[in-house]
């Protein structure tokens, strides 16, 4: 494996960096299972191996259409596959082909294996419930500030929550709705989770 150049043009390869000053994690499907490598630590994974996989969407700062697929296994740690590298103090780059290639070769290879895996989309639940109910209730809140500011007469307040309402609800609602947690089939992957080349 040679780094970032991992996985360019390979579906079986794939690499990125999850933070500037870090070791990339790099990964290889091999005909038994994902080879990997952080750094100094690496290790393989047999796909019989693998108990479980969760595809979610995890936008940062600086890279709104980041997603990212963990997958849990026997004797091994938790692997979490980005897609998307950091470039810069301020930049990331999108590696939406490559990831998509790769996420879906590994779903395939999994099923071939008939490994006894759970495939999960979204959110931890214990997480994403409690956060929908925060999300509903500010939203509600800022709705009200802004009936209270234009009965008010307010209007520049109004205009500036009800502006800062919306973008709260677009932000928030394509968030909750990508990572809803659900089930799914393994050959079945959810395409909202899977970044498309120049778009979401």
């Amino acid at each position: 494996m040679n780094g970032e150049s991992t996985g360019a043009g390979d579906p079986f390869a794939y690499a990125y960096r999850p933070s500037l000053l870090g070791a990339a994690w790099e990964f290889r499907l091999a005909g038994d299972g994902i080879d990997w490598a952080a750094g100094r630590k690496g290790g393989h994974i047999s796909f019989r191996a693998v108990r479980r996989l969760r595809m979610s969407y995890r936008p940062v700062s600086m890279q709104s259409l980041r997603f990212m697929t963990e997958l849990w296994a026997d004797g091994a740690p938790k692997l979490e596959i980005l897609s998307s590298l950091w470039k810069s103090l301020v930049e990331q780059e999108r590696l939406d082909g490559r990831y998509t290639a790769f996420v879906a070769e590994l779903h395939r290879r999994i099923a071939l294996a008939a490994a006894p895996a759970r495939f999960e989309r979204g959110s931890n639940p214990l997480l994403y419930w409690p956060g929908l109910i925060a999300y509903i209730g500010v939203s509600l809140g800022l709705a009200l500030l802004v009936v209270r500011a234009l009965q008010a007469n307010a209007k520049g307040g109004a205009v500036f929550i009800g502006g800062f309402l919306a973008l709260f609800l677009w932000q928030g609602g394509n968030f909750f709705r990508r990572n809803r947690p659900v089930r799914y089939h393994q050959l079945d992957i959810p395409t909202q989770l899977l970044p498309r080349d120049g778009g979401s």
